[in-house]
This record gives C-alpha cells, sequence and structure tokens, in this order.
C-alpha cells in the first residue's frame, strides 16, 4: 500500500503524466478525437508507447484517469472553501464558486479543450454531476426547498436546472476568452439565480 501511495507521487510519474496531459490537449487543439492515436500523443510528450502503457491502457483510459483526477482537484479546493461557502452572507456571492473559477482560469488552455470543445464529453459530464451536489447543497443551506414547494417547482428540477446553467456559463465564460474576472461572474451567477428564484416564489 505504502509503495502504491509513493508511485503516485513519485515527481517523475508525475512529470510523466503532465507531459502526456499537455500532449493530448495540445493534439485536440489540431485535430478531432477520432485522429488521435497512442503514437502520435507519446510523440507529442516526446515519450516512447512503452512508457504510455505503463500509466493508461489506452486513450480511453487515459481520458478517464484525467476526468478523475479533475474531479479530485475540484473536490479538493470545494472542501478547503467549505467554511466559507457556509458562513458567507447572501451578497458576497458564492465563495466557492469564486475559487473553481480561479482554478479554471489558472489552468484555461486545458479546460477550454476538454469542457469548451464538444470534444471530450466525458469531462463535462463528470463536472456537471459534481456541479450538481454542490447546486443542491446550495439550495439545502438557504433552505428554498418549501419555497420551492411551495411555487409548484420539484427541487430536483430547480438542482437540474441550475446545475445545467451553472456548467452551460462555465463553458461559454471559457469558450469567450474568459472576458470576466472569477469574483464578478460568481457574483453575477447568484445574483440572477436570486432574482429567477424571487420572481418564481
Amino acid at each position: 500500500m505504502k509503495n502504491e501511495k509513493k508511485s503516485a507521487t513519485d515527481p517523475r510519474i508525475l512529470r510523466t503524466r503532465q507531459l502526456i496531459r499537455d500532449a493530448f490537449v495540445d493534439l485536440l487543439q489540431e485535430m478531432d478525437i477520432e485522429k488521435l492515436s497512442v503514437n502520435r500523443i507519446a510523440e507529442r510528450a516526446t515519450i516512447n508507447r512503452v512508457t504510455f502503457y505503463l500509466h493508461y491502457r489506452d486513450i480511453t483510459d487515459m481520458m478517464e484517469k484525467m476526468a478523475d483526477e479533475m474531479i479530485e482537484h475540484i473536490e479538493r479546493i470545494v472542501d478547503e472553501h467549505a467554511p466559507q461557502f457556509e458562513d458567507a452572507a447572501k451578497d458576497d456571492g458564492w465563495p466557492v464558486l469564486v475559487k473553481l473559477l480561479e482554478h479554471f482560469a489558472e489552468h484555461s488552455k486545458f479546460y477550454r479543450v476538454v469542457l469548451a470543445s464538444r470534444r471530450t464529453p466525458i469531462f463535462t459530464e463528470r463536472l456537471l454531476k459534481l456541479l450538481t451536489k454542490l447546486v443542491s447543497a446550495k439550495i439545502e443551506s438557504l433552505e428554498i426547498g418549501s419555497s420551492l414547494a411551495q411555487a409548484g417547482i420539484h427541487k430536483e428540477i430547480a438542482i437540474w436546472y441550475s446545475s445545467s446553467a451553472l456548467i452551460g456559463t462555465i463553458v461559454s465564460w471559457l469558450r469567450n476568452d474568459m472576458p470576466y474576472a472569477p469574483h464578478f461572474l460568481a457574483k453575477q451567477f447568484s445574483l440572477i439565480r436570486a432574482y429567477s428564484y424571487n420572481d418564481l416564489i
């Protein structure tokens, strides 16, 4: 078990996976995913095929593991800022969303390709699942479930609507080269959501 943990954080392994990830992102900007091959990825990453197969079974497995790593990283951000999420005043926006948007901005090249290009739905699907959990928790924290019910709105549908709107906003923001600062965009989303609920309730 200790060996597995050590190997997972071995700097050489992390560096090789980063090279593979960067090569994958670069190639997706140049060609359709159907044209990608292990050979092309390995060549662009300046490694050999054997090295690639030490890390991934194939391209599908590579994308699965990259999506897992993406979600793990985002979940760490959420956990780290959970107290702010719970304690923030309503007019301060959504602190967790600010941190997530800052993360997306910092790694914009990667996210612009995997989320905004429509070529790799696995990343969008995984992120949508996570955002749905976050939106659900936000709605619970605001205690508006009974108000939604009084307005004839099913909470589950409100969660679907909000999480879909959120991921759509993030994707559009990335596609348009992030014209707004993370804090401003998070505040705008919070205001729009609050306005929508006030209008409906």
